[in-house]
């Protein structure tokens, strides 16, 4: 997020880090990287020593998922992949703590650059996919239920009038809502058909936003608050499209055409609710709502990703 939240506040950052993680910590600074989380660097004497991230309440993260997902990279980490960077626990063994606004997690500081080529995720997935499940993992599940377009039509039949952008989201909406109510048919209708003793590991948001090039040459996977036990294609369909060369160097079993769609739908289903939501409530007019506002229109009126190499 390109805006620092009002709460938790700087010094309530350092003070949740000092106390659960390193005392030695001595300042936090704001980084607006990503969106929809919020996101600090911790150090001391200039030199950067965590990297500290809020996940705000939301019922796609819950404080019960976001633990599992932590403690199941952790494991999976000690179990040989070396690739992955989950948060560390603290003190009382838990990987996060409550704070104003959401959970808060603090991870290694890793020092390394986005990738200046795509594709080298594939034989890291690979080894992800392959991994034996830890208990602690999180089970996929659908989403979103059958009733969200009766729930948006009835959410948007009165005026949105809670920040500057309400009205625009709420026609982008009302204009979607038959393609919503397909959209989401059709993802429950595949949902139904998924065999859960064929799920494997998945990251869940694996492309270049959330992987880091090391100096060595590595390339590491962050971010693991998504990492759910899932059909394999979650993974593959966040890539989409990949060449025949990224096919072939993740070398795992052929996916499902339709679990890949399936999971475009999800992404999409799950962005608009959440901009929803956003929109519906008290907002304003900074870059991050912006970015709101763009990123629902994109995602009502995108066509799908293709599914074939390319």
């Amino acid at each position: 997020m390109q805006q620092a939240p009002v709460e938790p506040s700087d010094a309530e950052v350092l003070h949740a880090v000092r106390r659960h993680w390193a005392p030695e910590t001595d300042a936090v600074h704001y980084r607006a990287v990503g969106f929809g989380a919020h996101h600090w660097a911790a150090t001391r004497r200039g030199q950067e020593l965590l990297f500290v991230t809020v996940d705000p309440d939301a019922p796609r993260h819950t404080a019960e998922s976001l633990e599992g997902a932590y403690r199941a990279g952790a494991e999976l980490l000690a179990c040989g992949l070396e690739f992955l960077v989950p948060p560390m626990p603290a003190g009382t063994g838990a990987f996060t703590v409550a704070t104003a606004g959401g959970r808060l997690s603090v991870t290694p500081w890793v020092a390394g650059t986005r990738p200046a080529e795509d594709g080298g995720e594939a034989p890291l997935l690979a080894r992800l996919h392959a991994a034996t499940p830890p208990e602690s993992l999180p089970w996929w599940r659908p989403l979103v239920g059958g009733d969200l377009a009766d729930r948006l039509a009835a959410e948007t039949a009165h005026p949105w009038d809670n920040g500057p952008h309400g009205e625009a989201a709420r026609a982008l909406l009302r204009d979607g809502l038959g393609r919503v109510a397909r959209w989401t048919r059709d993802y429950l209708d595949l949902a139904a058909r998924t065999d859960p003793a064929t799920w494997v590991p998945t990251h869940g948001e694996p492309g270049v936003h959330n992987q880091l090039a090391m100096a060595d040459g590595r390339l590491v996977l962050v971010d693991l608050e998504s990492l759910k036990l899932a059909p394999r294609e979650r993974d593959l369909a966040a890539l989409l499209p990949v060449d025949r060369a990224w096919w072939s160097a993740y070398g795992g079993p052929p996916a499902d055409p339709g679990f890949l769609r399936m999971f475009d739908l999800e992404w999409r289903l799950d962005e608009v609710t959440q901009y929803a939501a956003w929109f519906a409530g008290p907002h304003g007019d900074s870059p991050d709502d912006r970015t709101a506002l763009g990123g629902l229109r994109e995602e009502l009126e995108r066509s799908d990703r293709p599914i074939e190499p390319v």
